[in-house]
């Protein structure tokens, strides 16, 4: 069975990747597609052969054969467009962050709870391979316990005209809010660890618009590891290596450039075992790094198919809102700090 869709902000993420991640979904059909700009909703339809093409949220929910709605509409759009879409009876795949803030996400939820829809949220990082393996090696306790993560994505944002983006008002933040947010996301999902304690700064250090474009921020986890996150809109891309790292007592995991919109980049594990005693020589011995296959695919497509399988009652929704409002949560408390 192919579960219906209709998208609601058929332009930028949509376009680029879900859209045709979702045509190569086995259990998706796209049915409409809107965006308030018609001719870019009417190019969508053409490019993605679907039936329909507005302008205005009211028709594609009004349209019954639709099951389902992926909202990738600017954040400041979410809350209106996903409590229509609920009362409308559609379970809703959301981009993140699900609202302009933890209040906002959170009556969202709410709403869908009430209403019997599932909603589920655009994390698709951890659906790359790499990542999903990642959080198997630390599952099994091949690098022991965790002590100490690192995850850092970065990108060259410059000021632009009517970039909603850059604008407090429509995004809710900046640097921290569009990418830190999937570091923090990807460090909890991996290590299965929740975040106790947060401490963060950011700033504008190149460029003047009203969000931050530039945040760090070091977080306690629940077993006492430190975690840390980069992220940067002033950082040329060719310059960017994205890396996520993690170490504990047994071994490490190193990637590089996994942290992106398409499945690829470099996976390094190192495993040493028991460490034994101290070793006041500090001789760094040469650990042979683990063989790490995997096979990989289309994050957007795994997103497609994971919620409709949770629509069709087959798993649990791959990432809930609950889920991902406790990594907005984070962002939102460094922001308060500052």
């Amino acid at each position: 069975m192919k579960i219906k869709w209709g998208v609601i902000g058929c332009g930028g993420i949509a376009d680029r990747r879900t859209l045709p991640g979702m045509m190569l979904a086995k259990n998706a059909e796209l049915v409409a597609v809107m965006d308030t700009n018609m001719a870019a909703a009417q190019a969508c339809k053409e490019k993605y052969n679907a039936k329909y093409a507005f302008d205005n949220i009211e028709e594609l929910l009004a349209i019954d054969e639709i099951q389902a709605v992926y909202i990738a509409s600017p954040v400041f759009c979410h809350k209106e467009q996903a409590f229509a879409a609920a009362k409308a009876k559609k379970h809703i795949l959301i981009e993140k962050p699900v609202g302009m803030s933890v209040k906002e996400a959170e009556k969202i939820a709410k709403v869908c709870k009430k209403e019997g829809v599932k909603l589920g949220v655009g994390f698709m990082m951890r659906f790359h391979a790499y990542h999903q393996e990642m959080k198997k090696i630390v599952s099994e306790g091949k690098i022991g316990e965790i002590v100490s993560a690192r995850a850092q994505l970065t990108c060259w944002y410059p000021k632009m005209d009517n970039c909603w983006r850059q604008d407090i008002k429509l995004s809710g933040g900046g640097a921290l809010m569009d990418m830190g947010v999937h570091c923090v996301d990807l460090i909890r999902y991996i290590t299965g660890l929740e975040v106790k304690e947060v401490k963060g700064l950011m700033g504008n250090q190149v460029f003047d618009y009203s969000v931050e474009d530039a945040g760090g921020i070091v977080m306690r986890l629940e077993n006492g590891a430190i975690a840390y996150v980069d992220a940067n809109f002033n950082i040329p891309d060719a310059a960017a290596k994205c890396k996520l790292e993690l170490y504990g007592t047994k071994g490490s995991i190193f990637a590089q450039g996994t942290i992106s919109q398409v499945e690829g980049g470099e996976l390094e594990v190192l495993c040493s075992g028991e460490s034994g005693g101290y070793d006041a020589a500090q001789n760094r011995a040469t650990i042979e790094p683990l063989p790490v296959e995997v096979e990989f695919g289309n994050m957007y497509t795994k997103e497609i198919e994971g919620f409709g399988d949770a629509i069709l009652g087959k798993i649990e929704i791959p990432v809930s809102a609950e889920d991902a409002i406790k990594s907005q949560e984070v962002i939102e408390k460094v922001y308060k700090q500052n």
